[in-house]
């Protein structure tokens, strides 16, 4: 029974943990990649490489940032919810989310080094890391991620085959205006 009930109350917070996880993983990778392209804009570019020349210290500073102002978004976005504007408060929610993310992602790569310096931070990252790694195994081994992983490459697979049957439709119609061009020519 005792079994029972903790399969109950933990099938739950397994299903949203795997959500989370999988969803994290996409905005992780994919917002690190589009902060890495506004990267090389020339204001960014510039502030990236005053972010990578900073001592350890100025890095955790900097690390800490993006938690430091986003937190009274989240803030604005539970006051939104409170006062029963949930739709606009989860868009915030979501919003901040997306946008720490994305902060985040890319401040890390660039101060990963001279945050691993302290010795702390190290040991942190490493349990962190650890801890991380048990999670995925046991999240990646239930029926909701894998159900939610396979339509996420049903999603990916069928936006590959559109693009390439837009193509082919987009290149067949622009050889048939050619030959009518060529042939009006010709005429």
């Amino acid at each position: 029974m005792k079994d029972f009930l903790k399969r109950v109350i933990t099938a739950p917070l397994y299903a949203v943990a795997a959500v989370v996880v999988l969803l994290e993983d996409w905005l992780w990778d994919d917002l690190q990649r589009f902060a890495e392209y506004l990267g090389h804009l020339p204001v960014f570019h510039q502030l990236e490489a005053f972010v990578v020349r900073l001592p350890p210290a100025g890095a955790l500073a900097v690390f800490l940032v993006p938690t430091v102002l986003l937190f009274p978004v989240k803030l604005v976005a539970l006051w939104l919810v409170s006062g029963g504007h949930v739709a606009l408060g989860v868009l915030t929610m979501v919003a901040a989310k997306i946008v720490g993310t994305a902060l985040v992602a890319r401040i890390f790569k660039l101060t990963k080094p001279k945050l691993l310096q302290f010795s702390w931070f190290a040991k942190i990252y490493q349990r962190i890391t650890l801890f991380k790694m048990r999670i995925y195994e046991r999240l990646k081994s239930t029926a909701v991620y894998q159900h939610l992983l396979r339509l996420r490459l049903n999603i990916r697979e069928s936006w590959l085959r559109f693009k390439t049957r837009r193509k082919s439709w987009l290149r067949r119609r622009w050889r048939a205006l050619r030959k009518f061009w060529r042939l009006k020519r010709n005429d």
